[in-house]
């Protein structure tokens, strides 16, 4: 976070030379204000580069054996420019090394991870184990060491959902 804030103070101070120099070129005929407000506008800039690309960077540092399940966008008031492109907000992944699957008498059944990473102000990553049953497409969260099964927590995952792709017809 700090290393954002600095930066972010260096954007603006590049751009605001950028705006002193557009003033020196123009013979001093451009108004004292564009320097102040090219350095804010670099600032902003820079701001809103971090923010679309965050979860380029965060893919970037996942293991290969990471996919991408889902993805949020989202619009914010304050944030005015994501009502015309949103903003990436949190994705989750499922990490194929961890997938422990076994043959049930309903048919397979895949235990695994998913990952979520949601952008605020500090990351944040959850994780939750689940229990999936590809042959009913059921699936429920599992708590604790002793993986018991949260039934009441059961939902059925529709089979073009990316979580059932990535889940049960991962080899």
């Amino acid at each position: 976070m700090i290393w954002h804030l600095i930066a972010a103070v260096f954007a603006g101070l590049g751009a605001a030379g950028v705006g002193l120099i557009l003033r020196m070129a123009s013979g001093k005929r451009l108004p004292r204000w564009i320097i102040p407000a090219c350095g804010g506008l670099g600032m902003l800039g820079y701001q809103i580069y971090t923010e679309y690309t965050w979860f380029e960077h965060k893919q970037q540092q996942l293991p290969e054996s990471a996919e991408v399940v889902s993805v949020e966008e989202g619009q914010m008031f304050w944030r005015p420019w994501t009502f015309a492109f949103p903003m990436t907000t949190a994705f989750t992944i499922v990490d194929h090394e961890n997938l422990a699957v076994s043959q049930g008498d309903d048919g397979r059944l895949v235990e695994f991870i998913l990952y979520r990473f949601e952008k605020e102000y500090v990351d944040q990553v959850s994780h939750q184990v689940y229990l999936m049953n590809c042959a009913t497409r059921e699936m429920l969260p599992l708590e604790g060491e002793s993986r018991v099964p949260r039934t009441e927590q059961m939902r059925r995952v529709e089979v073009s959902s990316f979580l059932y792709q990535a889940i049960c017809t991962a080899s």
